[in-house]
């Protein structure tokens, strides 16, 4: 049998290409991110990280020991305007310059995003100074990510968990509960800004409604993921969905 002649063409990315290491266990970010960037023209490459069924401080630090081996799972072939660590808790323990090194390591990537450093851009583009936190963490993993924002120069004069430790609940939070706590944030009304912390969480549905509710800009993990990669690649325009941050497209 003998070889039929064949032409390359260009890479699947014509306006970009985005590489994403997910949870084992996240079952929301992926969704998520195909109802942000729809578009075919932006590739998104997926890898996923062992991460245990319970976010605790240990299984934070396997997954340092354990990111360069999925990051090095994207496809070698592609170079990544970004790839993304999809994880705002670990980012917080590990360290985004951290989490930056082993991803560079292992894949081809010209930028590395994290829902931390990701927020922290977000906050600074709206003018936001003093933060509310809604997230679903145990104490002490709650109040490391409230030491991270206030290491980045944000006061978080609120914060507020639900105190679970199990992903597959996290991810099964109801959004009814998500609002419910958003409320409880913003009600002493010494705050401008509401996160709604973790990509396990299911935020997207609620985003819209809390910023008409009260008058403020609320972000999420996965928002703010979504909004820098695309902003690394330069396809912001590809961007859909509501919220204050995408009013301009950043």
């Amino acid at each position: 049998m003998s070889d039929f002649p064949y032409r390359l063409t260009v890479a699947i990315g014509t306006r970009g290409t985005l590489g994403l290491i997910v949870l084992q266990v996240d079952e929301t970010i992926e969704q998520d991110f195909r109802r942000l960037l729809p578009a075919q023209d932006l590739a998104l490459y997926v890898s996923r990280i062992p991460s245990g069924a319970d976010l605790t401080e240990d299984s934070i630090a396997q997954m340092e020991r354990d990111l360069p081996a999925a990051a090095a799972l994207l496809p070698q072939a592609p170079e990544f305007d970004v790839a993304g660590y999809a994880c705002t808790s670990g980012t917080a323990l590990i360290g985004a310059a951290r989490v930056a090194e082993l991803v560079r390591g292992a894949c081809r990537a010209r930028s590395v995003s994290t829902p931390l450093t990701a927020a922290g851009t977000a906050l600074r583009h709206l003018g936001l100074r003093r933060l509310g936190i809604v997230s679903p963490y145990a104490a002490e993993i709650a109040d490391g990510l409230r030491d991270a924002f206030e290491a980045m120069g944000f006061a978080v004069p609120r914060a507020l968990s639900f105190g679970e430790r199990t992903e597959a609940n996290v991810a099964r939070i109801d959004p009814v509960s998500i609002r419910e706590a958003a409320r409880e944030i913003a009600r002493a009304g010494d705050i401008d800004g509401v996160f709604l912390s973790c990509t396990n969480l299911r935020t997207l549905d609620v985003i819209a409604p809390l910023e008409d509710e009260l008058g403020l800009p609320v972000l999420s993990s996965n928002l703010v993921m979504a909004w820098d990669m695309a902003r690394a690649a330069g396809a912001t325009d590809l961007l859909r969905g509501g919220g204050r941050l995408l009013a301009g497209r950043g």
